[in-house]
């Protein structure tokens, strides 16, 4: 919210509303083969490496959200909310799946950390209500995770 002031002495004062970034985190685990069809197994080898097998991750989902802090309940967006949302468009669909075989949403997607926080964002965006996605960070391994953003 942007509040302007002026004053009888022809000062003005702009005062704006903090906006406040909330993260919750949750955990899934899926299995996924990460290939192309129309290559064969030397070229999908060679840029997908070990991965072009049927294997699985432990992965870690953060989703953020931003808004004004609403005075009446002190909360950006309810926890219970968000929550709701994230397990039905997300984790319900991919938590001990197959990415590849069992997720309609991502039929034809190469499951990459990549293109699956990207499907992600797809599915969460406006469906905060007041509350704006900013974030999604999926941690696939202890040494590979990715983000997809707006400032």
């Amino acid at each position: 919210m942007l509040k302007i002031e002026t004053f009888s002495q022809g000062v003005a004062r702009v005062q704006v509303a903090p906006s406040v970034l909330l993260t919750r985190r949750t955990t899934f685990a899926a299995a996924h083969v990460l290939r192309r069809d129309d290559w064969d197994e030397a070229e999908n080898r060679r840029v997908f490496g070990a991965c072009t097998g049927d294997h699985g991750h432990n992965y870690i989902l953060e989703v953020s959200v931003s808004g004004e802090v609403d005075p009446v309940t002190g909360m950006v967006i309810n926890l219970k909310d968000l929550d709701r949302v994230v397990k039905a468009e997300i984790i319900e669909l991919v938590d001990h799946r197959h990415l590849n075989r069992d997720v309609e949403f991502l039929a034809g997607v190469i499951p990459t950390a990549e293109n699956l926080a990207v499907a992600f964002w797809n599915r969460l965006r406006d469906r905060f209500g007041e509350a704006a996605l900013r974030r999604v960070k999926l941690v696939e391994t202890e040494n590979n995770s990715v983000e997809v953003s707006i400032q």
